[in-house]
């Protein structure tokens, strides 16, 4: 009877610690993090745009140089859109379209990833600061590496691709007295 106790107190002590330590999803993850990070990709949990989303989600970020802004757009995978959205390219949808047409260095590589992207990659949208991949990380480090020279070549096809014209400076002959 007094082993039975012992035994019991024990469990009761190292049950605390045992929540503690990670999942292997969780060790995966983390690894998968870091690696990215490494690589020059920058990692937060935001909200993403998707309609009617509660929660937050992992956002990839790639960030466009600051003298050259990217485009403005959100694909958005099918299962996750609205019908009512134009369909650009295996099965993702427009949300926001960019305004200019994507250049054609760049529409390749971007119709390419799309293809190669994992079911759980939801959104690929792109800011003037950056291109952003909201995904649930379904994979390791090692897959994720396959996409990471990709991404790097679609960011930098569309740097520089700001859906805002420059603003002109005034010219110097019309001045108002």
């Amino acid at each position: 009877m007094e082993w039975l106790i012992i035994v019991f107190i024990m469990l009761f002590v190292l049950a605390p610690v045992m929540w503690l330590k990670p999942s292997p999803r969780q060790k995966r993850t983390m690894a998968m993090r870091l690696h990215a990070s490494r690589k020059g990709v920058t990692i937060k949990q935001q909200k993403p745009p998707l309609h009617g989303f509660r929660g937050t989600m992992p956002a990839y970020r790639w960030y466009y140089p600051q003298q050259q802004p990217g485009p403005d757009f959100v694909l958005v995978r099918d299962q996750h859109a609205s019908q009512e959205l134009e369909p650009y390219h295996a099965g993702w949808r427009w949300r926001i379209a960019p305004l200019r047409p994507i250049p054609g260095a760049a529409e390749a590589p971007l119709k390419a990833l799309l293809e190669r992207l994992p079911l759980d990659a939801l959104v690929l949208e792109s800011t003037p600061n950056s291109l952003t991949l909201w995904w649930w990380e379904s994979q390791n480090a090692s897959r994720f590496d396959t996409y990471l020279d990709d991404f790097n070549q679609l960011r930098d096809q569309m740097s520089g691709q700001a859906d805002s014209l420059p603003q002109e400076p005034p010219s110097s002959g019309s001045r108002f007295l």
